[in-house]
């Protein structure tokens, strides 16, 4: 059974930093490439970054321009996991974060992940 299950999720200051987590069980991420979505209230759910492969452009990352410079994902092959780092958030950050993965090259349309994590909510509030 695949699964993705996200972590890291919480409330901070605006400005503050979280690290989100993304681990895989029944699936080897190093081979695909693992996108973070989130879905802020009564929104669409959005493309935040993917990492590609290193196989594919070698492991190439997209940011969304909402979050460039500011959000850092990586990959942990060791522990078959990915990482988001946030900093200088802000309240429009405000959102339930998902993990989704895929094999082959990232994508920011949503449908074109198989494979999605159950979410983890971050609240940037003052």
């Amino acid at each position: 059974q695949i699964r993705l299950v996200e972590s890291g999720g919480g409330s901070v200051r605006p400005g503050g930093s979280l690290r989100l987590s993304c681990a895989a069980s029944g699936l080897t991420l190093d081979y695909c490439a693992v996108a973070w979505f989130r879905q802020a209230p009564g929104k669409e759910r959005e493309v935040v970054s993917y990492i590609n492969s290193a196989s594919t452009n070698k492991g190439c990352v997209y940011y969304a321009d909402s979050v460039k410079g500011r959000f850092t994902n990586t990959r942990n092959n060791t522990m078959n996991a990915v990482s988001l780092q946030m900093s200088s958030l802000k309240a429009e950050d405000t959102a339930v974060y998902y993990c989704a993965a895929k094999y082959g090259g990232g994508s920011v349309i949503r449908a074109e992940y198989d494979y999605w994590g159950q979410g983890t909510q971050v609240i940037v509030s003052s």
